[in-house]
């Protein structure tokens, strides 16, 4: 990447040198690397001020840490480095720690988008597995790239994936006492790297005590999307971001034109028609961050290198 500043005092020594590299600099453009991420609805668990400060404690590390490894990889490799990282957090409810579904069985869905090279992978329903989104990873380079049930677990057995039980002892209790807690939980990663590419990720253990078999959102382009443009993870109840298809709209109108909180304005309000509960985080092209709720409270970070946001 040609660094301009560099190039104006090169030129004052190589005046045809610097015509050259001048018109390089018009070409290229600077990117400035940023990350946002989410860990589901402040009200999926406890609602105490120690989950509330472990919460934001964890998204700030996590956040940290995947800025550190953005500097050195692709914005792909580092959505599923952070949403693994978010999946090994039991106060997520994603990989460890996910709900538990009807029938006392743990199944999660997982999915990854690339916004430069436009291909989407993902699990649907699976089990036994640490980390869905690195399932959905692998599943990158298949010709066949969403698997579901059974067969995205026989697949991450052939491809290595170790049985693994994601259950922890609160989601047990939970279970057992027939707790529902409205299901509001996933975790999601977005991130622009240096070359300017997007992506985009999401992971859900459910919303817990849901009919086996059912799909939510988290591996559909309705919660989670990208391309050249932007990039968007949603959390939320499953059902209404699908019927809305928020993740999608989000980046269909910032592709044909519209600024980042237009696009979320517009989509929100049409959530809002059908009293929809979710929440989004997005990047855009130009390293624009964004985030919105229908309800209180989406937990997030965001962080560019400098400065940190965080949920309150």
């Amino acid at each position: 990447m040609v660094d301009c500043w560099w190039l104006v005092a090169v030129a004052t020594k190589n005046l045809e040198g610097g015509k050259l590299n001048a018109e390089r600099c018009k070409q290229k453009k600077k990117y400035y690397m940023k990350l946002i991420i989410h860990g589901g609805f402040f009200s999926e668990s406890s609602q105490s001020l120690e989950t509330k400060t472990a919460k934001q404690n964890a998204l700030k590390s996590i956040a940290e840490k995947s800025f550190d490894f953005l500097k050195t990889h692709s914005a792909e490799e580092t959505v599923v480095f952070a949403v693994a990282l978010l999946e090994d957090d039991e106060l997520f409810n994603a990989g460890k720690g996910s709900q538990i579904q009807s029938d006392g069985k743990i199944r999660m869905s997982a999915s990854l988008m690339n916004g430069y090279t436009q291909k989407f992978s993902g699990v649907i329903n699976i089990q036994a597995v640490k980390n869905p989104i690195e399932v959905a990873k692998v599943l990158m380079k298949e010709d066949d790239r969403v698997l579901g049930g059974e067969g995205a677990k026989k697949y991450a057995s052939a491809a290595g994936f170790e049985d693994y039980s994601p259950e922890i002892p609160q989601r047990r209790k939970e279970y057992e006492e027939k707790i529902a807690n409205g299901g509001k939980g996933t975790v999601g990663c977005v991130a622009i790297d240096a070359n300017g590419h997007l992506a985009a990720a999401t992971s859900t253990g459910g919303k817990g005590f849901e009919i086996p078999g059912r799909i939510s959102d988290s591996a559909t382009v309705a919660g989670n999307f990208a391309n050249a443009f932007c990039a968007v993870s949603c959390t939320g109840v499953g059902e209404d971001i699908v019927s809305n298809a928020t993740a999608a709209k989000i980046v269909t109108r910032v592709t044909d034109g519209m600024n980042l909180k237009t696009a979320f304005d517009k989509t929100f309000a049409e959530l809002k028609e059908i009293n929809g509960f979710a929440g989004a985080i997005a990047i855009d092209k130009n390293g624009n961050l964004y985030h919105q709720d229908s309800y209180p409270t989406m937990v997030f970070a965001t962080y560019d290198g400098v400065d940190f946001e965080i949920f309150d």
